[in-house]
């Protein structure tokens, strides 16, 4: 081989080399697309999970979101307040006024659940319910196959019992448990509130017997004792309305089904009903009071 094609050879690559970078560099600089200096800024205060739990594809998304408007500050459930108010220093604005949110499952089902065939198929919940709408007689419980703990990157689930249970300490309301449950037994509520009904099954209450013994009835127990219309029966189970309920826990300790967490003890339980015959007796006593008077 002539060493002189050689060296003319590796001349006309490098010379193309040139070329085609500085080609390259002018095209990056008439082609580029302007970004507000803010998004680096505020994707730096985000904290890198990129759950998704913002409704935007991840963290790279909710910065561009925040600052062009589509999304407010405190868009991030991972990151909380502290987060919230570094990207509100760099937007130059306030944060408002937001409660925390956790998941919660609204089952309480579990091993209190009849099975109605033993379930040997893949460990997923949404795989068991394609199959006969998976494994346990109640057609609307916890399969307890732990699809959500799967889903959950902060360790915040867990199955206890048969059936899946939240850390509200270590929950993020990130929402993935939410969207991977097939039943839609996961729902994100304010972390104040310490009253659920864990149930969702909207069958009569003898068929709800026949499938588990924690499952609500529509008696209306709960609905006639509380005093903040915070709780009604509708399409056969007790719903709670979170915005009125004062979390003083009335409904758990009439509750024939222990469904209403949390939930109290036998002692506990007997004294409220003592209390209950008390308040009757006096009441009736004073409208006789008020009767004789007339």
């Amino acid at each position: 081989m002539d060493f002189n094609n050689v060296i003319a050879a590796a001349a006309v690559l490098f010379v193309m080399g040139i070329v085609f970078a500085i080609l390259l560099g002018v095209a990056a600089k008439v082609f580029a697309v302007e970004v507000d200096e803010r998004v680096p800024r505020v994707r730096e205060c985000l904290p890198g999970a990129n759950c998704g739990g913002c409704g935007f594809p991840g963290c790279d998304g909710l910065a561009a979101a925040i600052v062009d408007g589509s999304a407010p500050v405190n868009g991030c459930p991972v990151g909380g307040a502290e987060t919230a108010a570094k990207i509100a220093e760099v937007m130059g604005v306030e944060v408002g006024a937001t409660e925390r949110v956790v998941a919660h499952v609204f089952c309480n089902g579990g091993c209190n659940a009849v099975d109605k065939t033993k379930y040997e198929g893949l460990q997923d919940c949404n795989a068991a319910a394609r199959v006969a709408g998976g494994p346990k007689a109640c057609s609307y419980g916890c399969m307890g196959l732990g699809s959500c703990v799967k889903a959950c990157e902060f360790d915040a689930l867990h199955i206890v019992n048969g059936v899946a249970k939240v850390d509200p300490d270590k929950c993020v309301a990130c929402g993935q448990c939410v969207s991977t449950c097939p039943k839609k037994l996961i729902e994100l509520i304010p972390a104040s509130k310490k009253v659920h009904v864990n149930c969702v099954n909207r069958d009569k209450g003898p068929d709800v017997i026949k499938v588990c013994s924690n499952g609500c009835i529509g008696c209306k127990m709960c609905e006639k004792t509380c005093k903040f219309d915070s709780i009604h029966v509708v399409n056969g189970v007790a719903k709670i309305d979170y915005d009125k309920c004062t979390n003083c826990k009335m409904c758990t300790k009439v509750c024939p089904k222990n469904c209403i967490e949390p939930i109290p003890t036998d002692e506990e339980k007997a004294k409220f009903k003592e209390m209950q015959a008390k308040q009757a007796a006096a009441a009736k006593a004073k409208a006789e009071a008020a009767k004789a008077a007339q």
